[in-house]
């Protein structure tokens, strides 16, 4: 970089050495009307241009992706978290877990007591005897029936007895089931007050919001259950980035400032514009770590979609007064007899920036492949119309 700077500074003084002096007007020798040189043009004697370094190239057509900063969260996705309550309600009679502990599918998180137990396992056992008697009735009647013994009135009555014992077992099997009773475990030695509240996944608990001796209804969380092994990202975008984002998008991102990098693939772009013109974009991380937990903060890089677009070398676009130019080759001529070469200065508009190259947007009319650019000493010439006052001839 110093080097560099001393280049510049060396060709800075050597300009102002060599460039005559500037005015809006020439005079030529034998008086004549005098010539109004353009506020865009730059004019280059022959020692001049090889001092400055003047290179020529042609508008390129690049493939060019840009990347798109964001920010956004980390979150387990919805079948990686678990709320866990208690169907039917209860006191809590033992839990022994923490938050932050591992659990494992199908492992006891607490026990609970209520009457409501004993009285469904009592009804349900109650209800498979009734179905017992009721199904020899139907299968006696049935047969009596064939044998013209019994009515089909009859034969109907008890057909329908039966059926609604059936759906009556079938119900309370549903309801043990619901508070963790195997029903065809169950018999009338082992009717329990009490049942196991046990975890529906693998993961870590995120929450825990019981004591010994709580009552929780149905409508209380007593836990939260958060799996991190497969994590995604929600980030937000602005509106002006929709078509620079689509699924299969690579992510770099960082948490809390940290100077790792992980990885991740945008699998999905939000389909509605919020109302402060922002969306959001998923992405699936592909990479594990211990540190990376659902909640997190994340700084992320996104590398947009490539596109063919017409391009320059990024150091062939120069700014003065917050605005874009480029030169380009205008024309050759003499002037008392010494070879001169205008430059035009070309307001341009940059797109994306990708390897040294940027996107260039052109105004109407500019004929791209005509176009000879000044791609290197650009910044040259620019030094010289700065330091001129006017147009550097």
């Amino acid at each position: 970089m110093k080097i560099n700077k001393i280049r510049s500074l060396i060709y800075f003084a050597a300009l102002l050495a060599v460039l005559p002096s500037c005015n809006k007007e020439k005079k030529s020798s034998g008086g004549e009307d005098a010539e109004v040189i353009p506020d865009d043009i730059v004019e280059m004697r022959e020692d001049q241009i090889k001092l400055a370094g003047i290179e020529f190239g042609a508008v390129e057509m690049r493939s060019l992706s840009g990347t798109i900063n964001a920010g956004g969260t980390i979150l387990a996705a919805p079948q990686n978290m678990a709320t866990v309550s208690a169907p039917l309600g209860g006191f809590v009679r033992s839990s022994f877990l923490l938050p932050g502990n591992a659990v494992a599918k199908g492992q006891t998180l607490a026990i609970i007591e209520n009457q409501d137990f004993i009285d469904i396992q009592q009804n349900y056992l109650d209800a498979c005897n009734k179905l017992e008697f009721a199904e020899a009735e139907y299968k006696r009647h049935t047969e009596l029936y064939k044998d013209d013994v019994y009515s089909q009135k009859s034969l109907q009555q008890v057909t329908s007895e039966y059926r609604s014992m059936k759906t009556q077992v079938k119900a309370l099997e549903q309801k043990l089931m619901l508070i963790g009773i195997n029903p065809a475990k169950l018999h009338e030695d082992n009717i329990t007050r009490s049942v196991a509240i046990v975890s529906p996944i693998t993961g870590f608990l995120k929450t825990v919001n019981v004591n010994v001796g709580k009552y929780v209804t149905p409508a209380d969380v007593m836990f939260e259950i958060v799996n991190n092994d497969k994590l995604f990202l929600e980030l937000t975008l602005f509106e002006k980035d929709v078509d620079r984002v689509s699924a299969g998008n690579n992510i770099r991102f960082f948490l809390n400032n940290a100077a790792e990098q992980h990885n991740a693939t945008v699998y999905q772009v939000g389909k509605a514009v919020n109302a402060d013109k922002s969306f959001r974009v998923y992405a699936s991380v592909n990479d594990k770590c211990k540190n990376m937990i659902s909640g997190m903060y994340v700084n992320a890089v996104i590398e947009a979609s490539s596109s063919r677009v017409e391009s320059l070398p990024s150091e062939a676009v120069v700014s003065f007064d917050d605005k874009d130019y480029i030169f380009v080759f205008d024309k050759n001529k003499q002037e008392n007899g010494k070879p001169f070469t205008e430059y035009r200065m070309v307001e341009v508009h940059k797109g994306v920036s990708e390897g040294g190259y940027t996107e260039i947007i052109f105004p109407e009319g500019f004929d791209t492949r005509a176009a000879k650019v000044v791609v290197k000493g650009a910044y040259n010439l620019l030094s010289a119309k700065k330091n001129a006052g006017e147009m550097a001839c």
